[in-house]
């Protein structure tokens, strides 16, 4: 009895996402945008689905990260900073509100109100993919490249118009998944100034630069800014190269915008690279974020100032917070050549 009592809990919590694969298969060429075309893709019908307007934007991503797109409950907390125990708390109170929801693909009026859900979404599977927070893969290639292909399924069926933040975000993605092949090498993790440039995708970084000319002078945005400093890195023909200075500033503008903990660290890591080891550490203080790498970045910069023992005890905190076991044999590795 209690056997059938659990199954029976299951199938209920399992009947919202079961109703969504219907709605999917029912919905089979159901015309998606005022210009005629149709969604034959199914991983997008049901990212648009799991973007319910009963739920908040960061609800429904975190529950399409997860039924949708398989990302781990763990590395969907870590994508929002966010405890595991939060996170899988989040995600049951999201399938409740979706209980009794009538799951419909959304008609061409309210496609658009949806798209950035969509687009978070995507950008959010890409990083997890790009930069994974457990796990023994240096990358995972093909969550990153599903992230991908989504933003240019969604691209192809909205109606006609501007859609520059879906564009910088296709250009931020295709400009980081260009440098897929050079991150890895023998299993091990290689950081950018290290990586062998001609292993880039160079059209894929051709792509990317298309989309953002047209945008060059557009009015700043989060995706856009994002892209504008991975160009700058695509651009440079060496590490040394790297116009550090117009990368701090676009991150400046970007604090501007949506200030965070992790642009907060991405910018330190440029003053780093513009001003030295000793701007880059005074521009982390005050930065709180939870996982490994905030503590990874301040054991570099520590060892580049030659404050040897104060970055072996930032190493030994970053290993012990790190899930992911590519970076952590890249931090053992440093750690060991202090």
């Amino acid at each position: 009895m209690l056997d059938r009592l659990r199954a029976e809990a299951v199938a209920a919590r399992r009947l919202p996402l079961l109703e969504v694969d219907a709605a999917v298969q029912e919905g089979a060429g159901r015309v998606m945008a005022d210009a005629g075309e149709v969604v034959v893709d199914e991983r997008l019908r049901l990212v648009l689905l799991c973007a319910h307007p009963r739920l908040s934007r960061e609800a429904a991503a975190a529950l399409t990260l997860r039924l949708v797109l398989g990302v781990a409950t763990e590395d969907v907390a870590r994508l929002f900073l966010v405890p595991t125990a939060t996170m899988a708390a989040r995600l049951t109170r999201a399938r409740k509100r979706l209980a009794d929801a009538r799951f419909v693909v959304p008609p061409p009026a309210e496609l658009a109100a949806r798209v950035d859900v969509v687009a978070d979404v995507a950008y959010l599977a890409f990083t997890a993919g790009y930069a994974p927070g457990s796990g023994a893969d240096v990358l995972r290639t093909d969550v990153a490249a599903e992230a991908v292909r989504l933003v240019r399924v969604l691209r192809s069926v909205l109606p006609d118009g501007p859609w520059p933040e879906l564009d910088a975000l296709l250009a931020l993605m295709l400009l980081q998944h260009a440098r897929r092949d050079a991150r890895v090498e023998d299993g091990r993790l290689v950081l950018l100034p290290d990586q062998d440039r001609s292993r880039w995708h160079h059209h894929e970084i051709l792509e990317a630069l298309d989309l953002l000319r047209p945008l060059v002078d557009a009015r700043p945005a989060p995706y856009l800014l994002q892209a504008l400093v991975a160009a700058e890195h695509a651009v440079a023909v060496s590490a040394e190269a790297t116009a550090w200075d117009r990368i701090v500033d676009r991150y400046d503008e970007l604090l501007a915008l949506a200030d965070s903990p992790v642009v907060r660290l991405n910018r330190a890591v440029a003053v780093a690279e513009r001003s030295g080891p000793a701007a880059g550490l005074a521009a982390l203080d005050g930065v709180a974020l939870r996982g490994h790498r905030l503590p990874a970045v301040r054991a570099e910069l520590l060892a580049r100032s030659g404050r040897v023992e104060e970055a072996r005890l930032a190493y030994d905190a970053a290993l012990a917070l790190c899930a992911n076991e590519a970076e952590s044999t890249h931090l053992r590795t440093r750690r060991g050549e202090l």
